[in-house]
């Protein structure tokens, strides 16, 4: 976490009146704070441009009554994934949606889609999480989708929100463009959750909630085929994961938690190592 660019813009760049002054309803001083765990806007690192086919994933918290005023995009599949409040989407294809916690919107911008995202509660802050995925064709028609979540199928295990149109074994409810998946779980204080990586494949995984997590590798790239290695990550952390592997993270007793992954074909980028830092902090 401590190596991601944090952006704080100035509000009338996306048609925001200015920041109000001393609104308890407020949890930061500017109307948005984003975390950018790859390169995008005016943060450049070449060593974290692109992921696989993932291309932005950005952790924005917006304050109460502010938003992203209308915006074009174009030919990229686009995911969000709300984690607290409600995001209200608008698009030119006549959509308009508002969903909350745990929920996801799809946008598939194809060869051209207007669009507009706001916080439209009066007290409470908004925070999502936006993935923007290479498609694997570009042009063709745009597309809106969304749906509310599955509280019950994310409890203590991975639920699959959105998967690659041509899979035709999976069940979730949101389809893209590209071979890729996006995965949720929402863990209780000490239990776990596992994720297992064939050969072939890669993923990243986002620890959106909790303050304490255990990591624990079996296997890996770079290990015989039974060692096992461990780490802790945090909240707002960011993990790179490459098959063959089994992952497993356990959240620590004190809090719950909320995981995120990203699923996708394995690249032939090399990882990013310990010397490799973003210039931002």
């Amino acid at each position: 976490a401590s190596s991601l660019a944090i952006s704080e813009p100035n509000p009338a760049w996306f048609g925001n009146p200015p920041n109000k002054s001393g609104d308890p309803t407020w949890t930061n001083g500017n109307w948005l704070k984003s975390r950018f765990h790859l390169s995008f806007a005016e943060y450049h690192d070449p060593a974290r441009t692109q992921y696989g086919v993932l291309r932005v994933l950005n952790d924005d918290l917006v304050q109460p009554s502010r938003g992203f005023g209308t915006h074009p995009h174009a030919n990229m599949e686009i995911a969000t994934i709300i984690l607290s409040g409600a995001l209200t989407h608008q698009d030119s294809m006549g959509s308009k949606e508002t969903l909350s916690r745990g929920g996801v919107q799809f946008m598939s911008a194809a060869s051209g889609v207007q669009h507009s995202e706001h916080n439209l509660s009066p007290t409470e802050p908004l925070r999502f999480l936006q993935i923007w995925i290479t498609p694997r064709v570009r042009g063709g028609p745009p597309a809106y989708g969304g749906h509310s979540g599955r509280s019950s199928e994310r409890h203590n295990k991975f639920d699959e929100l959105v998967a690659d149109k041509m899979n035709k074994t999976s069940k979730a409810p949101v389809r893209i463009n590209s071979d890729a998946s996006i995965h949720v779980a929402e863990v209780e204080g000490g239990r776990s959750v596992s994720w297992s990586l064939p050969a072939g494949r890669q993923a990243y995984l986002v620890v959106a909630e909790g303050a304490s997590w255990t990591m624990t590798v079996q296997g890996g790239e770079e290990a015989s085929e039974h060692s096992t290695s461990c780490c802790r990550m945090g909240r707002h952390d960011g993990c790179r994961l490459f098959g063959p592997a089994t992952f497993e993270w356990q959240c620590s007793e004190e809090s719950s938690g909320f995981l995120v992954l990203i699923e996708m074909a394995r690249s032939e980028e090399r990882r990013v190592g310990k010397e490799c830092r973003s210039r931002w902090s």
